[in-house]
């Protein structure tokens, strides 16, 4: 028997393992990563070798990690860690298990990276170019959004220099939480003592490090301890509010083997890191090239990119080694007292040769504005080209460009094979990239691809861009660093606070919202109606709304685009019938809306544009003409695309974006309304900037005006599918309207987890894990309840109309006419009018109060007392006693405004949570009601 039999002989994994043998170690610890704690100890009395792998503590970092939120204390293991979140008390005494005849390659080199030390490692300087005392000339013109640089001496004169150091950040911050970075999705912070303790202790393969964009807030002395160098001092992204604008800014501290993994930094911003203590090795590529070892994953609905990188240490020692001279990254040692540049785009890992301490910032100056343009804008394959170049074009296009810029012999990657909804680039050795020859040592011939034709050029890059999926009409990237909203309002912003850069600002509009194909649709209803043409400086939309929005001379002009062009008719369609309803009820709210001077649809046929006029009291030629189908209810209607019709679409579609029936004309049709403009600002320009006195007298008028808008009628539900009612509402003798109301709030009911899970908000799990118990079933059946006024007989209060969207975008407000201003700088205002109704629905007026309580008061509890007194209507359907307990629970207006936060299509408990912070730790959601809503309940 030789010895390779007698090895055999003893191998426990065949028969340790059975069926499961046949798959190789590193996909069972993958999937050991799906279970919880429970299942793993029990699969660990299955056999040896499967107790050594469900003890390995990477699985168990995993699975601690993923359950773990907020504070975390390390207990000295992983293990450890994980089984007192989980409440269980571990044996101490009982001693681990030892086994021979088991061998794991992959287990090993695990082991390997979690225990190597780097001090044996050999770093050279590098070849990244260093500078000391450049000017902001010479910076701009040699490496500002075209390459990196370290640079010398721009922190000598900090007291970060000095003071920045493990020993004296932990004697004075540790007790502060800061947040750690690591690979799972939730928020997790640690005491700095906490962490530094863990520092010392841990043996992982990528540790945690403290990554927190708030350590300004968590900790306000360190941001005197340093400045933001000379070179980097523009920043456009300062314009927006605090709380709009996207982390820009890190406290960086980690061990020895920590570090960042192959990534570009979010929306293609530039970046500067300054170390102070230790040592940092940084690696680096330049745009368009995938490093090896690295996937790019592109989602094609909506362009957000994901990364799958191995850790920065696993790179270094398994990948780097592969790489041939020509292929290796630009390389340097960042040491203390230096600062790196990472230009825009460009791929960068950094490894933490020893424990160090470092600040950095992203920022958006005039040289890298246009590439975050194109970053936020909707679509996927520009994204992927600007991360990973051609290879992440399509079949189609890489053809198309490969006889542009390729030699025979250099075809670009195929994507046949890859599902429709992602397009994936992928650069792993070993036999991973698809259709490609390989080297003797597993490297793809074909990795200099970025070579040939590839160019980090705003115009180049541009060409990618899917021209008909704008801003305003298709789904936003979860990855992108701002919202839709927060995107408009900065260009908005910029356009006003920076008129010598108009041309390039009006470049990015272009790019991100598709500005110059609404400026043409502007241009062509101005014609049609006579209305004078925009100058130069009123061509860019403004304002934060989703839908384009032109003021010009004495005008306001919307074009609606929002959700398609279905949703676009709806919206314009109630709008109309709204106005109708108010003239006709004579309204003193009329008074305060923007008076409607013309509406319409305008119509691309041919590269030829044509404008239909419509007041909404009919059904346009246009979709008649074009073989729609319309039913016989709608073809009656007084207003076919009214708030019954659109209550339908919703009722059907359940709250998911249905199918668009307009599909067929949805790019080419737009419908529009022009109003006069209004004279003064929207009350989000000059919320700083008002007095006491005017922003209470802002609560009483919004007061009276949701008195008035609750107060005015709206037609009769005549669909008949919004009319056939079950037997709860038969006993109940309930109106339709009310029907269709608390069905939303059932649909809304069905997925509350999910949606309030994808927002990530900082939602303690304990309370997560109640909402059915605050929101019982039954809740909607006592709903129903409260609608009728048993005080008064049988009697059901009516519905209201509900605006649903009174934020600070939507307020107007005007100089007072006695107001001295000195040019143009006026010291008081007053509300003049509400904006925006084609968001209008009908149910309980209630849900009204809160985008006015979150957004526009920010939680300011004595102007929401100011609007409830002004409002002067009722809040509680029935005062009876004859209710019983439960039902007394559902008139509790405060109970009912949280479930409807709990419940609402918006985040709205994002806004919560920022407002108030004792909510972090809140133990139940009565607890988060009486905290927001309490003073609801006085009146």
């Amino acid at each position: 028997m030789d010895e390779t039999t007698a090895f055999r002989q003893r191998d426990r994994r065949p028969e340790a393992l059975g069926s499961l043998s046949a798959l190789p170690d590193e996909t069972i610890c993958v999937l050991l990563e799906y279970l919880d704690p429970r299942d793993i100890a029990h699969l660990a009395c299955v056999s040896s070798v499967m107790y050594i792998l469900c003890n390995e503590e990477p699985l168990w970092m995993s699975l601690c990690l993923r359950r773990a939120k907020g504070p975390l204390d390390y207990k000295g293991s992983w293990k450890n860690t994980t089984l007192h979140l989980e409440g269980v008390t571990q044996d101490k005494d009982r001693k681990p298990l030892h086994f021979d005849g088991f061998n794991s390659l992959y287990l090993y080199k695990r082991f390997y990276r979690c225990n190597a030390s780097l001090e044996g490692f050999s770093f050279d300087d590098g070849n990244v170019e260093r500078r000391r005392d450049i000017s902001l000339d010479e910076f701009s013109k040699e490496y500002d959004a075209k390459k990196p640089v370290l640079l010398s001496g721009l922190a000598d004169s900090w007291p970060a220099s000095s003071t920045w150091t493990i020993d004296q950040l932990s004697e004075k911050y540790g007790e502060v939480p800061f947040r750690i970075s690591q690979r799972s999705p939730n928020k997790i912070s640690m005491k700095f003592k906490d962490y530094i303790s863990y520092m010392k202790t841990q043996r992982d393969e990528d540790p945690l490090y403290v990554f927190d964009d708030r350590f300004g807030e968590a900790a306000p002395e360190l941001l005197k301890d340093y400045s933001v160098p000379y070179l980097f001092q523009e920043d456009w992204f300062e314009i927006l509010d605090k709380e709009n604008r996207p982390p820009y800014r890190w406290l960086i501290v980690g061990p020895e083997r920590s570090g960042a993994s192959w990534h570009v930094d979010p929306a293609l911003t530039s970046a500067w890191n300054t170390l102070l203590c230790g040592r940092k090795r940084w690696a680096l590529y330049p745009p368009g090239k995938v490093p090896l070892g690295v996937t790019v994953h592109v989602n094609e609905d909506d362009g957000d990119v994901s990364i799958d990188t191995p850790s920065s240490l696993q790179w270094w020692l398994d990948y780097y080694p592969l790489l041939a001279d020509e292929d290796k990254p630009i390389e340097c040692t960042l040491l203390p007292g230096e600062t790196i540049y990472v230009p825009s785009g460009w791929w960068h890992c950094i490894l933490n040769l020893e424990p160090t301490v470092a600040v950095t910032q992203n920022f958006v100056n005039k040289e890298n504005f246009g590439f975050v343009c194109l970053d936020m804008a909707p679509g996927y394959q520009h994204k992927g080209v600007c991360r990973a170049g051609l290879l992440a074009l399509d079949d189609g296009n890489s053809e198309e460009m490969e006889e542009e810029t390729h030699d025979e012999d250099d075809s670009t990657l195929s994507y046949s094979d890859l599902t429709r909804k992602e397009k994936r680039v992928r650069m792993n050795g070993g036999g991973e990239t698809e259709n490609h020859e390989e080297d003797a040592n597993g490297v793809s011939k074909r990795y200099n691809m970025w070579k040939n034709g590839f160019s980090y050029d705003i115009d180049f890059l541009s060409k990618f861009l899917d021209k008909e999926r704008d801003h305003y009409n298709f789904p936003w990237s979860i990855g992108n660093s701002v919202g839709q909203r927060e995107m408009r309002g900065w260009l908005s912003k910029l356009w006003v606070l920076k008129p010598e850069m108009r041309n390039l600002i009006w470049k990015g509009a272009c790019i991100a919202l598709n500005a110059e194909k609404w400026l043409r649709c502007l241009e062509e209803v101005c014609t049609f109606h006579n209305l004078p043409s925009v100058t130069e400086d009123e061509k860019l939309p403004v304002g934060t709304g989703s839908n384009p929005v032109y003021l010009f001379s004495d005008y306001a002009v919307k074009l609606f685009v929002e959700g398609g062009l279905e949703q676009s008719m709806y919206g314009l369609g109630t709008e109309l019938e709204f106005y109708d309803i108010l003239g006709r009820a004579n309204s003193p709210m009329k008074s305060h809306i923007p008076d409607v001077l013309e509406s319409g649809i305008l119509h691309l046929e041919n590269e030829s544009y044509k404008v239909i006029p419509w007041d909404g009291k009919r059904i346009p030629d246009i979709f008649t003409s074009s073989n729609l189908d319309f039913d016989a209810s709608m073809l009656n209607s007084e207003f076919p695309f009214g708030i019954w019709n659109k209550t339908l679409l919703q009722h059907r579609n359940k709250g998911k974006p249905g199918p668009d029936s307009f599909s067929s004309l949805s790019s080419h049709v737009w419908p529009y309304i022009i109003t006069q403009r209004c004279k003064g600002k929207i009350f989000a320009q000059l919320r700083d900037d008002l007095t006491w006195s005017d922003a209470q007298n802002l609560a009483t008028f919004l007061g009276q005006q949701l008195r008035n808008l609750h107060l005015l009628p709206y037609p009769p539900v005549t669909r008949p599918e919004l009319l056939n009612a079950n037997d709860v509402y038969e006993e109940l003798k309930i109106p339709p309207e009310w029907k269709v109301f608390v069905d939303d709030l059932c649909q809304k009911k069905k997925d509350v987890t999910n949606r309030l899970e994808n927002w990530g908000n900082p939602i303690p799990r304990a309370l997560m894990n109640k909402i059915d118990e605050y929101i019982p079933d039954e809740f909607f059946v006592d709903l129903l309840h409260v609608f009728k006024d048993i005080d008064v007989g049988d009697e059901t209060k009516p519905c209201t109309w509900i605006h649903s969207d009174v934020m600070d975008d939507n307020i107007h407000m005007e100089p007072y006419a006695d107001d001295d201003s000195v040019d143009g700088q006026h010291n008081s205002w007053c509300p003049g009018h509400i904006l925006d109704f084609s968001d209008l629905s009908i149910g309980d007026p209630i849900y009204d109060l809160i985008p006015i309580y979150l957004d526009v008061f920010r939680g300011d509890t004595d102007l929401f007392k100011k609007l409830i007194e002004s409002y002067g209507l009722p809040l509680i359907r029935s005062k009876s006693a004859a209710v019983d307990r439960t039902r007394k629970k559902v008139l509790s207006p405060s109970y009912r405004t949280m479930c409807y936060c709990l419940l609402h299509e918006d985040n709205v408990l994002g806004a919560m949570f920022s407002i108030w912070d004792e909510l972090r730790t809140a133990e139940s959601w009565e607890q988060v009601e009486l905290t927001v809503w309490s003073l609801l309940n006085s009146y």
